[in-house]
């Protein structure tokens, strides 16, 4: 039986027979690091725009390290928990973070989301002493696709893809849920600033904006796929806009006042331009999370072929969000769209160029969601069996 159109077309769990509160404690403790260096990062990008000079002791760096290590620690804690009952001879519950990993030829039993958190936050702090050599070489760095900074960038999604599997573990659980439709939009916010890496390269396409296409299709279905409810996706996107307008306010505000408090000035030619981290956030991402309701929807009640629905979702809902990205550069930079190609949105071949951007990635990213929704399905089958 092929699991992609189980995943589509299989039923919700149930609620499972034992919750634990500290299942639900040691997977928000995850998710509050992450969004604590979610804050840092649109804090320290809005520091460079603005004031430039940076070094490794900053206040925004300071936030950014916290968050990785509460998330790191938490994931230390969990993965302690599960190897000290392992030990004393009770199962691993594969709802608790996911299934059971023997790590070090089984010194520890690390569950899955745990263990991937707990690595990303791991090498965080790892690639975080390269940010401090790299610094007493070259004094501040105002540039996002530095070695070290792109190291830290990878860091940081990995905590951010280990919270998103411990909460996917506990689908069948309230909290589960819940903390699954905010860790999603936590990830979609950071994982394009990644795409940064490759602005050298000279690429006949915007690596950004493919790099937003792509993630934000591909983590809104798979999150869809994975509860099984209806708007879900509409859930997530509605989150990711609340992240946007918190950013939008927070990072700028904060960068003035901490440059007051430090004695240093904003930039000579700085501009009334919206803030980085924020204005790369998907505007009108509900449309596109529309499209993917209403296709789902559709999909399941007229029986389209599910081995070709995730590819067809993603498509479209990719057009939707690479359109859209057009009107929001147009109406925050006035008709430029930067990135290498440096084109006027409002030109045609701008508007055929996005469309099959949006299209090609978008398909990519419905064929993906569809098969990472299956892994996180596997990861903890058991909490769908519970509940049947």
């Amino acid at each position: 039986m092929d699991p992609v159109p189980a995943a589509l077309t299989g039923r919700p769990p149930g609620p499972p027979a034992r919750p634990r509160s500290t299942d639900a404690a040691g997977a928000y403790a995850v998710l509050a690091g992450t969004l604590l260096s979610l804050i840092g990062v649109g804090w320290d990008v809005q520091w460079h725009v603005d004031v430039g000079p940076d070094t490794f002791f900053t206040l925004p760096h300071l936030i950014l390290y916290s968050g990785s290590a509460i998330a790191g620690i938490a994931a230390l804690v969990m993965v302690l928990r599960a190897t000290f009952a392992q030990r004393a001879g009770r199962p691993a519950d594969p709802t608790a973070g996911g299934s059971p990993i023997r790590v070090l030829g089984g010194t520890f039993t690390a569950p899955l989301g745990y263990l991937v958190a707990g690595t990303g936050g791991a090498l965080f702090l790892l690639y975080g002493l390269l940010d401090l050599w790299w610094h007493s070489l070259y004094g501040f760095d105002a540039v996002l696709n530095s070695p070290p900074h792109v190291a830290l960038f990878i860091s940081i999604s990995l905590t951010m893809v280990g919270s998103v599997i411990v909460f996917a573990a506990a689908r069948a659980r309230r909290w589960g849920r819940a903390g699954l439709v905010v860790s999603i939009p936590v990830l979609m916010t950071f994982t394009p600033v990644t795409t940064n890496a490759f602005n050298g390269l000279g690429l006949p396409i915007d690596p950004e904006l493919a790099g937003t296409v792509f993630f934000t299709v591909c983590f809104v279905l798979m999150g869809a796929i994975t509860l099984r409810q209806r708007r879900v996706a509409l859930s997530i996107a509605a989150v990711l806009g609340v992240m946007q307008l918190f950013l939008w306010w927070f990072s700028p505000w904060a960068a003035r006042v901490y440059a007051g408090y430090v004695g240093l000035p904003l930039r000579d030619n700085l501009r009334d331009v919206p803030p980085e981290l924020a204005a790369g956030i998907p505007m009108f991402m509900l449309a596109a999370a529309l499209v993917i309701e209403v296709l789902l929807r559709l999909g399941r009640g007229r029986g389209w072929p599910v081995r070709r629905l995730p590819q067809l979702i993603g498509a479209a809902a990719g057009a939707v969000v690479s359109l859209s990205m057009l009107l929001q550069t147009s109406l925050l930079r006035g008709g430029a769209a930067g990135g290498p190609m440096d084109r006027p949105v409002t030109s045609a071949t701008a508007v055929l160029t996005d469309v099959i951007l949006g299209l090609a990635f978008g398909a990519l990213a419905g064929y993906l969601a569809a098969r990472f929704a299956v892994l996180l399905h596997l990861n903890t089958a058991a909490a769908d069996q519970e509940g049947r």
